[in-house]
């Protein structure tokens, strides 16, 4: 089905309109980010705060409550309010830092993401906005007393939404034309009495001018034109001029995008108007705060309104590169506003039933779901500017520098980052990290796959990559080790966009990023197992507490983990997949496939033979892989912990076309080689001559008999298996614990929690000691499809455990998705488990959802980052491949002769075409 939308994305294809261009690339916070700390200690946390924030202006970046943006973030605009209590202007979110909360940083607001198109010709963010004066310090102290035991102090417990005394602030745009955007802005009052609320649309520009003295300074002012609207003309050296019109001639405040260096500092300022300008005027009352003669370089257009209970209000503004064909015919500017916005809607809802028709969607709750998930993921894309090593340079730590005291990053001089890139979340997470990107993607092909293709191939770009090899983590550490996923992502997108395009897959992508994996696969081998023994050391523990252990106690410790050589072997699988695609059509790709099945056979023997042979990760009474620790000078011990850590060897798996290996010689005789030494259920990988379902091959980790005991755990609902998916801890550590005693008498201790960290854990969440992650989830039903593919309907186990209910692995897959998935639907109550924890303000709660960080193993209760829609946006994926394909159309689609996208099909996006 073709709708407006997918003609706009094939415009973006082929270059001949940039529907991309502006879109919501501002951060929701940009305090408390390495990149604009300049603090004489290096705590990004404390030296950017939020009070900070209104008066200095930023180096790297900007923020704005529902802004938008171009691509390089030059022009700027989002919303400023005021309630006429608050103490200063609602222009950007708050929350609480790193070390502020009780359960670490957290956002303290209520606002959602409605819908997104990728192209952004039409977006939609509601803001609730209390009546009452916002309640910063209550939030900060009531915090700060509060125990790792006690849940955290939120917006709603403070009581300013009582009596639904708070503003609905709905801000939609619709694009009629790349360069021309129409702004809606829609304010509701939900209280019971007639309020006032001054709505102030900003534009400004990002301070780039004091940074570099080749710059010329960009200038806003206010047109003179006698006519009922305001308009302000925005001109600048690289975009030109653009204009703001703004209905109902509001009138303009102007001022500079320069910190107040007065109030902050104590010294002088660059000139009499400076940032905070324009909250002085209106909150302050000071007149001599904005430029008399209307020029800057920020400007705030000012609404006064007074709204009736229950009345709404609806602003309109429009941001174009010139005069809009309805004012060359003296109709104004807003002539045709209305049909504009609802032709956007429709379009909107025709792009959305494409991708889940309504038969598919039931009840609409799974297309809610979906499509929210996709907006969440769209509006978390932001400009991300990083010059490391001219920051480097201004922190005393280029080469020959001495900084006063350690720096961040310092192996990171030729990182050079000015492209918009999918965030984790734009208020806690406003950066990129590399782990994260990966499974961004995958929700992300399913809307906009050309898109997904060029954010992988940026960080394998030399601008990111590192000379070594290492993709960057994220801004606090870019060396920071993290699972492998980049080849998984690559794999998954180019085989859902195969689907797409009718089977022709998009080799040019494969090799261009071929290179760049290479290089990390080989950073891998090189620098992590540095020893040369196929096995991962050292547990990956730079990833928030990546493994379930601590890492205070394991200093004098290494960790032999089941986990780092299995998310190894992964990576090789799916580079192994990549090459066999390649070498198909290019046989110089052969000996790749060849070194990655070599790679696979080694960690598997690793894994197998450790301690001289005396230990294997694998413990065949429990079922389970363990991790070993071998404390300096002493001899290994099992860590019998059973954590998600143990079933990552499931995901190290790879479905190959039999016309395909029949192709490659090479890799052939290799398979058969291995074949004719394992032995079923070994711990050399499953590679056999013997076809499966459809004549595919399985190379994988875990053999048949090893994947029926692991599935007996993973699907037991005393251990695993949690009505909201599946946990990252067994939960019989919580009767159980396990501890592992050291030589230095530390002691290693692993408990069962279903939610938050009651001690102080790494990154002061408890992810891995027993929630519910989307990711995790995701992986583990891709890899059980992936082994349907091989199994078909021959393997069938018992789920959940102890049911006497026998499922194919496609259903096991199904089931797990449909537990996911209960997590946004409303249970026999009427109440949606992720949101148990967030109060219901009004009627329509009903259909605004959060995409949590991750889940309580138990109740749901969404935890962590509560717009981490970065990840938790891939129960759109998993929703839609339920919802339209049956399990013989999965198998069918894998049927056929070839290495076309209908004999491989991967099953993080459904492959049913649009």
């Amino acid at each position: 089905m073709s709708t407006p939308e997918h003609q706009r994305l094939q415009d973006l294809a082929d270059g001949s309109a940039d529907w991309r261009k502006w879109g919501p690339y501002l951060s929701e916070r940009q305090w408390g980010t390495v990149r604009e700390d300049y603090s004489a200690d290096g705590n990004a946390w404390r030296y950017f705060t939020h009070d900070q924030a209104r008066s200095r202006s930023y180096r790297w970046g900007e923020d704005g409550l529902a802004g938008f943006s171009d691509d390089h973030q030059l022009l700027c605009f989002a919303l400023g309010l005021w309630n006429g209590k608050d103490p200063i202007l609602k222009e950007r979110l708050f929350g609480l830092g790193n070390g502020e909360g009780n359960h670490g940083e957290a956002v303290k607001e209520r606002y959602h993401y409605l819908d997104a198109l990728p192209s952004y010709a039409y977006a939609k963010y509601l803001y609730r906005y209390p009546q009452a004066p916002f309640p910063y310090l209550d939030l900060v102290a009531a915090n700060a007393a509060r125990g790792k035991d006690e849940p955290p102090y939120e917006l709603c417990d403070t009581g300013v939404f009582a009596e639904n005394r708070y503003f609905d602030v709905v801000v939609e745009y619709a694009k009629d034309g790349p360069e021309d955007i129409l702004i809606a802005v829609g304010i509701t009052n939900r209280g019971p009495e007639a309020a006032e609320l001054t709505v102030l649309p900003t534009l400004w520009f990002r301070n780039t001018w004091s940074w570099s003295d080749d710059t010329p300074k960009p200038n806003l002012k206010q047109v003179e034109k006698k006519s009922p609207t305001s308009i302000i003309a925005a001109v600048h050296a690289e975009l030109g001029v653009r204009y703001l019109y703004c209905a109902g001639a509001p009138q303009a405040l102007f001022t500079e995008n320069e910190t107040n260096n007065r109030r902050l500092f104590g010294g002088d300022n660059a000139g009499r108007f400076v940032k905070d300008g324009i909250n002085d005027c209106v909150v302050g009352g000071v007149k001599g705060a904005v430029n008399p003669r209307r020029t800057g370089t920020k400007a705030a257009v000012r609404y006064d309104l007074v709204l009736e209970p229950g009345e709404r209000r609806e602003l309109r503004l429009r941001l174009a590169d010139g005069t809009p064909a309805s004012s060359d015919r003296g109709d104004g500017p807003f002539v045709g506003f209305d049909a504009m916005l609802a032709s956007r809607r429709a379009e909107a809802d025709a792009f959305y039933a494409s991708l889940l028709p309504e038969k598919a969607g039931k009840d609409g709750e799974t297309a809610l779901i979906l499509r929210q998930a996709c907006a969440g993921l769209l509006w978390n894309a932001q400009f991300y500017c990083f010059d490391a090593g001219r920051w480097l340079g201004e922190h005393g730590a280029a080469p020959g520098g001495t900084p006063g005291h350690p720096v961040r990053n310092t192996a990171w001089a030729h990182l050079d980052n000015a492209d918009v890139i999918t965030a984790p979340d734009k208020w806690e997470y406003p950066w990129y990290a590399a782990w994260n990107l990966a499974f961004h993607s995958l929700p992300l092909a399913l809307v906009d796959a050309e898109r997904a293709k060029r954010q992988l191939c940026l960080l394998l770009d030399s601008r990111y990559l590192h000379p070594n090899g290492k993709l960057p983590a994220s801004e606090w550490d870019f060396s920071a080790p993290e699972p492998p996923l980049h080849g998984c992502a690559v794999w998954s997108v180019y085989d859902h966009d195969k689907a797409r395009r009718g089977g022709r897959g998009d080799l040019a992508f494969l090799r261009q990023a071929f290179p760049g994996l290479l290089m990390t696969f080989t950073w891998w081998a090189n620098r992590v197992d540095a020893e040369g023994r196929d096995l991962l050391s050292g547990g990956l523990v730079d990833v928030d507490a990546i493994e379930i252990f601590d890492r205070f106690p394991v200093e004098a410790a290494r960790i032999e983990t089941s986990t780092g050589s299995a998310w190894m072997a992964f990576q090789c699988a799916q580079m192994l997949q990549i090459a066999v695609e390649l070498a198909v059509e290019d046989a110089a790709y052969e000996p790749f496939a060849v070194k990655f099945f070599d790679h696979l056979m080694g960690m598997a023997q690793a894994m197998e033979h450790m301690a001289g042979g005396t230990v294997a990760l694998w413990d065949e009474a429990d079922g389970w892989y363990y991790d070993l620790v071998r404390a300096e000078g002493g001899s290994a011990q099992t860590l019998k912990a059973r954590s998600f850590a143990g079933l990552v060897p499931i995901l190290a798996c790879a479905v190959l076309p039999a016309a395909a290996v029949s192709r490659l010689p090479r890799l052939e005789e290799r398979l058969r080689r291995v074949t004719g030494l394992q032995q079923e259920g070994s711990a050399l990988p499953l590679a056999s001559t013997r076809a499966g379902q459809g004549e595919r091959r399985l190379v994988a980790i875990v053999g048949e008999a090893r994947l029926r005991k692991l599935l007996a755990r993973i699907l037991d609902e005393q251990e695993f298996l949690s009505p909201f998916g599946v946990r990252s801890l067994s939960r019989a550590h919580l009767q159980d614990p396990v501890a592992c005693l050291l030589a230095d008498e530390n002691e290693i201790r692993v408990g069962y929690r279903p939610g938050e960290a009651e001690d102080a854990l790494c990154a002061g969440n408890v992810n891995w000691r027993g929630p519910v992650w989307l990711p995790l989830n995701a992986l583990l039903v891709n890899a059980l499809l992936q082994h349907y593919l091989y199994y078909g309907n021959r393997l069938r186990i018992e789920c959940p455990a102890g049911s006497g209910q026998r499922l194919s692995l496609y259903e096991v897959a199904e089931l797990i998705t449909v537990r996911l998935a209960a997590l946004f639907h409303p249970d026999a109550n009427g109440i949606r488990p992720a949101l148990r924890g967030e109060p219901a303000l009004g009627a329509d709660e009903g259909a605004l959802l959060l995409f949590h960080e991750y889940f309580d193993g138990d109740d749901g209760t969404g935890l962590g980052a509560s717009h981490q829609t970065g990840w938790t946006a891939l129960i759109a994926p998993l929703l839609r491949l339920f919802a339209t394909t049956s399990a013989a159309e999965f198998l069918d689609a894998g049927a056929g002769a070839g290495t076309g996208s209908r004999e491989r099909r991967n099953a993080w996006p459904a492959a049913a075409r649009v």
